[in-house]
């Protein structure tokens, strides 16, 4: 559990900047309670002036945020995983946008557990809705813990179908912890968490309903899973956006195909299209994964990269902004442990991150 002080400043850091301005930082200090001693010339040089306002003062609902998350955090089966902490999910954390904070209620164990992605619509078809418990039902009892989204239709199925296996699973959410969204969903919640699951946000306490949240949850539904499997789609849904972030990070991606008269069949067909797994069966799923326990959390970490390794990737990436895709090209390494050595020259300052998923090296000195 973090200090008093550690988590007061890692409430203060996430809510005063995002998480890349939060990133910079911590690489100029070292840790969040360090930042704060950041000389005006090192903010100047990480922050834009707007910003260096807003981070000048504690936010006005720091004490009382901060006491909330106390109270809360001294409840059983209630957890804060910080970046950085030894605990922090392997597979994450080799992902782009790992998160700052990872909120925590439940078994906190099945994080480094193999794990599949089931998404889909939140109106899906009768036959979308007994796909998801089938698939989800099959995948938990061959061993995987089930990840998703506690969104209705889909997601509820998906967790649904692991419960009912008497398997493992995981929700990701978009809001604090201190709520259950949608509240439909609160029973199932409840199930989830007395059955040994465990329920996910990067969301601090009494952050309400915002739709701009549930698409950036979807990275750590996607970035948590070895796979993702969808199964029902509109051509834009954030189904695709979960699927598109697995792709992105080394993932499987599988597709259950439809009618080509449903509307929901559609984002399926296109990720078949664009080169995901058509699965008919959970063994199609299976013949492409590792058995559980075949690969060790350990071994999902990037290898140490020596220094000769580390100037050879920053020496491919050249004096401009370049993107992961342009980046893999060029080195031939794999997205998720370029993504990892990504973070770590990120975190020692070599690198920044910018906007659009682009990566450019700083200027030293």
């Amino acid at each position: 559990m973090l200090a008093a002080s550690e988590l007061a400043a890692w409430l203060r850091l996430t809510e005063s900047v995002g998480p890349g301005a939060a990133r910079r930082l911590l690489a100029m200090a070292g840790s969040p309670e360090a930042v704060f001693q950041l000389p005006a010339a090192a903010l100047e040089q990480a922050l834009p002036p707007r910003q260096r306002e807003a981070f000048a003062t504690p936010p006005d609902h720091l004490a009382t945020l901060t006491a909330h998350a106390e109270a809360w955090l001294a409840e059983p089966g209630h957890a804060l995983l910080a970046l950085g902490d030894p605990d922090y999910p392997p597979r994450l954390l080799a992902t782009a946008d790992p998160p700052l904070l990872l909120w925590l209620q439940g078994r906190r164990e099945l994080l480094a557990s193999p794990s599949l992605a089931i998404v889909g619509s939140r109106n899906p078809t009768a036959q979308g809705a007994d796909n998801a418990r089938a698939f989800a039902r099959a995948l938990a009892r061959a061993g995987y813990t089930i990840v998703s989204g506690l969104a209705l239709g889909v997601d509820a199925a998906a967790h649904e179908g692991a419960l009912d296996a008497t398997g493992a699973t995981i929700a990701v959410v978009g809001t604090g912890l201190d709520q259950v969204y949608p509240r439909r969903n609160e029973a199932l919640a409840a199930r989830l968490l007395a059955a040994g699951g465990l329920i996910v946000s990067d969301y601090a306490l009494g952050m309400p309903v915002l739709p701009a949240n549930f698409p950036r949850r979807n990275r750590i539904i996607a970035g948590l899973a070895q796979g993702c499997l969808v199964v029902e789609a509109a051509v834009q849904s954030g189904s695709l956006i979960t699927a598109r972030l697995a792709a992105e990070a080394g993932r499987e991606v599988f597709a259950i195909p439809g009618s080509i008269h449903s509307p929901q069949a559609r984002g399926c067909h296109a990720l078949i299209r664009q080169g995901a797994k058509l699965v008919e069966s959970a063994e199609d799923v299976l013949e492409e994964l590792p058995p559980p326990g075949a690969t060790p959390a350990a071994a999902l970490t990037a290898p140490e990269e020596t220094p000769h390794e580390q100037q050879a990737l920053l020496d491919a990436m050249g004096h401009d902004p370049v993107s992961l895709d342009a980046l893999m090209a060029r080195c031939g390494w794999p997205a998720a442990e370029l993504s990892a050595a990504l973070l770590a020259l990120e975190l020692d300052g070599e690198v920044a991150r910018l906007a659009g998923q682009l990566f450019q090296r700083r200027k030293r000195g």
